[in-house]
């Protein structure tokens, strides 16, 4: 090999490693100076035969998939306060670019994560070639319907169809868009259960439908109850893609046998907490009175529930103690609290959970800050994801973007070193 090829093969393999490293760790890893990286880069490798050499064995380094730094990339769309964002960094991964459009859920997840990486509003009005590339990308889209009115007759015209035709006006359109211009390795989409039903199965149908034979993904779903995890009702349909073929199976979920109770989200109230002002106060920790129903809403509450009792209906508030699992909780809780009222006895009004026990309630840790007014609290606890659930689909999930990953970069080595 001449030493002109030589040197084409070098760059070309330098180019790869400065993909997938930043220029201080390659650095570290050739043991050169970062400024010896950049003058590689710019005017070419100056030994390249054992650049190369060098090169090569890093870049053959399989990537490992847990405990080895950040193992994968991804981005948070549709993010809400980071639930889903919690469920892949704890898998090992790095999120590269985030989206929400509400400024009081924006607070929140700023409060926790930081603005280290591009953060957008309105993910409509963003290009998807200005979106990073990433591994997996992460959505918790809300649920439209779709209208496929006018589809054949843009067929016959020769006009635009598929999922540019029946997707477009919607969120999820946005989603497909991004998917198509980016080709992330798999995605994780999440919704509320009724996607199955919406629309009368036409939701459903053309979100499936344009994932496998618009994009090419193989499509996993799955509806998973949380209260294995915490202690509510909550189902949500997950769906899991993979742009190559992949061995994943939902099989693989590991779901435990036995739920917690309410106690375990709860305030002890014995001095066993330290108080957390302004959901607890005093030495023991007390939950504040201002959770307590006042007399006039508990007696409304109470009325109501008996007429739709004497009219047959299920309709009414959902009263827990601590060994009870609660209701789904909504977005709607600041209102009245009804789907989950904590008992404090026969003799008392009873409370609504703090926002604190509501963080709990889906799973996120105690050191997960709430810098928002208790109504904004409830609505964003209220419309998240339970962390655990997607931690646990995160380690069944990875393993394969990273088995992926690494026979891209075989492929990609092997192209250059033929070239």
């Amino acid at each position: 090999m001449s030493t002109d090829d030589e040197k084409g093969q070098a760059l070309s393999l330098l180019k790869e490693a400065r993909s997938r490293f930043t220029r201080q760790d390659l650095a570290t890893r050739l043991g050169v100076s970062p400024k010896t990286i950049t003058r590689w880069e710019m005017a070419g490798v100056h030994r390249p035969a054992i650049v190369g050499a060098a090169l090569r064995e890093i870049l053959a380094a399989p990537i490992q998939s847990k405990n080895s730094g950040k193992s994968f990339t991804f981005v948070d769309l549709f993010a809400g306060i980071g639930g889903i964002r919690l469920g892949f960094e704890s898998a090992g991964g790095e999120c590269v670019f985030t989206s929400e459009w509400n400024d009081w859920s924006k607070k929140t997840y700023l409060e926790n994560f930081g603005d280290g990486h591009p953060f957008v509003g309105d993910i409509t009005k963003v290009d998807g070639t200005d979106i990073p590339d990433h591994d997996i990308l992460l959505a918790g889209f809300p649920c439209q319907p779709f209208s496929i009115a006018g589809v054949s007759k843009k067929n016959a015209l020769g006009r635009p169809h598929g999922f540019e035709c029946t997707t477009q006006g919607t969120l999820f359109f946005d989603v497909a868009r991004i998917i198509a211009e980016k080709r992330p390795h798999a995605f994780l989409l999440e919704n509320v259960k009724n996607l199955l039903s919406h629309d009368k199965g036409n939701t459903f149908k053309i979100i499936v439908q344009t994932l496998k034979t618009e994009l090419g993904y193989e499509v996993h779903p799955k509806v998973i109850d949380a209260k294995s995890w915490v202690p509510q009702h909550r189902e949500r349909i997950l769906l899991v893609g993979y742009r190559e073929k992949s061995l994943f199976s939902w099989d693989d979920l590991r779901i435990p046998e036995r739920g917690p109770v309410l106690e375990s989200i709860l305030h002890p109230e014995d001095g066993r907490e330290k108080p957390e002002d302004p959901f607890t106060v005093g030495p023991d920790g007390k939950v504040h009175s201002k959770y307590v129903l006042t007399d006039r809403l508990w007696a409304y509450l109470q009325a109501y529930a008996e007429k739709h009792r004497a009219a047959g209906n299920g309709f009414g508030f959902g009263l827990v103690s601590g060994k009870d699992v609660a209701r789904t909780l909504s977005a709607r809780y600041y209102k009245d609290g009804s789907e989950i009222l904590v008992s404090r006895g026969t003799s008392k009004n009873p409370r609504r959970l703090t926002p604190r026990e509501c963080a709990r309630l889906m799973g996120f840790p105690d050191s997960f800050r709430i810098p928002v007014s208790d109504t904004q609290a409830y609505r964003q606890f209220g419309n998240s994801v339970v962390v655990p659930v997607i931690s646990e689909v995160a380690k069944i999930m990875v393993p394969h973007v990273i088995s992926a990953k690494n026979s891209e970069r075989a492929g990609i080595l092997e192209r250059i070193l033929s070239a």
